[in-house]
């Protein structure tokens, strides 16, 4: 409305591309021998011993039905999303009744309680289906952030502060922003069609669109995070440098190979590596991606990708809910790959 221009230390709530941040805290514990990534989850969190599969839903009063599950949901299944856990907020309708029963939220700014009282909470509730069966969108990064806590104990918010954004000069991203930094927070807007206005409603869960200024105790690895674009070039950069930036080296080349190798091996689920979904020989036809790009996106359109092969890091980054997101990505691709001629 005041004609501002974007930019670039602007802050935007990134949602979902916490979720690669989470990944990289989990395997530099890895790297430290903290766990086995075909551990079950129920080595350290003891409430998801003995999961069970949903097995029928009463809408009427979220009711429902479970069998024993085949196996336990491991490390790698969380990194995956093939764990069975499904999300609150934005995932199917039953485990939305579910969950919400069960006060569970999905994280996109919710500031209530913390991942270790929720997460042990998740673990006593049925899965969508039995572990390592199919990918399933879901909290799996909100448990892994906890598991950072058990493993390292540090706070995730501390744990990612200390070991990842101040190593690699992420000075504007948090959970909850500092007063001094609110002032460059993008406003959320909704609408469609060309018609935008002000998201003043709150969104998903019941959350205020500015959650990023409240107070908050919940550190939400899949959802939690506000960034720039800055600092987020810069953690897809350290991915591309095989796990160093700017002299700081916080995996080594061999685990970044293993992270952005694909884990799912059925041919109709995402191609999706341990944090990132990938440009596989599998999916290849479908972008102009070189094969070996990883990318994902947020909730409130913001998106990304780097290419290794044309050492590549691309952002788009808006701020819009409950609205599509358009052709914007896909004609900035276009424009991008067309502009590489040698």
């Amino acid at each position: 409305e005041a004609k501002i221009p974007m930019k670039t230390d602007n802050i935007f709530r990134i949602a979902s591309q916490s979720k690669a941040i989470t990944s990289l805290a989990v395997m530099m514990l890895w790297e430290e021998g903290k766990f086995f990534l075909d551990d079950p989850v129920s080595k350290y969190i003891p409430e998801f011993k003995n999961p069970r599969v949903l097995t029928s839903f009463n809408m009427r009063d979220s009711s429902f039905t479970a069998e024993k599950a085949k196996s336990e949901p491991t490390i790698r299944q969380l990194l995956t999303h093939t764990s069975g856990i499904d999300y609150a907020g934005i995932g199917s309708q039953e485990f939305k009744a579910i969950y919400a029963k069960a006060g569970l939220v999905s994280g996109i700014g919710n500031n209530k309680g913390t991942i270790a009282e929720k997460m042990k909470i998740l673990g006593g509730l049925p899965l969508k289906h039995n572990p390592g069966e199919r990918y399933t969108y879901g909290l799996n990064n909100d448990v892994l952030g906890y598991l950072v806590e058990i493993w390292s104990g540090m706070s995730f918010d501390n744990f990612l502060r200390k070991r990842v954004f101040e190593p690699l000069g992420m000075k504007d991203t948090w959970f909850y922003l500092p007063p001094d930094r609110h002032s460059r927070l993008v406003t959320l807007y909704e609408g469609s069609s060309g018609t935008y206005r002000r998201a003043t409603k709150t969104v998903y869960d019941g959350v205020n669109p500015d959650y990023p200024k409240l107070e908050g105790t919940y550190f939400s690895g899949g959802a939690g995070l506000s960034s720039t674009v800055e600092d987020y070039a810069k953690f897809l950069q350290l991915f591309l440098n095989k796990g160093e930036f700017n002299g700081t080296r916080l995996l080594s080349r061999k685990t970044v190979e293993l992270m952005l190798t694909n884990q799912t091996l059925d041919p109709v689920t995402e191609q999706f590596g341990l944090g990132f979904g990938l440009e596989t020989e599998r999916n290849d036809a479908r972008s102009v991606y070189s094969i070996g790009t990883f990318s994902w996106g947020g909730a409130y359109m913001t998106s990304y990708w780097a290419d290794p092969k044309e050492k590549i890091v691309a952002l788009i980054f808006n701020q819009m809910y409950a609205t599509s997101h358009g052709d914007l990505s896909e004609r900035v691709k276009t424009l991008i790959y067309s502009s590489i001629t040698d």
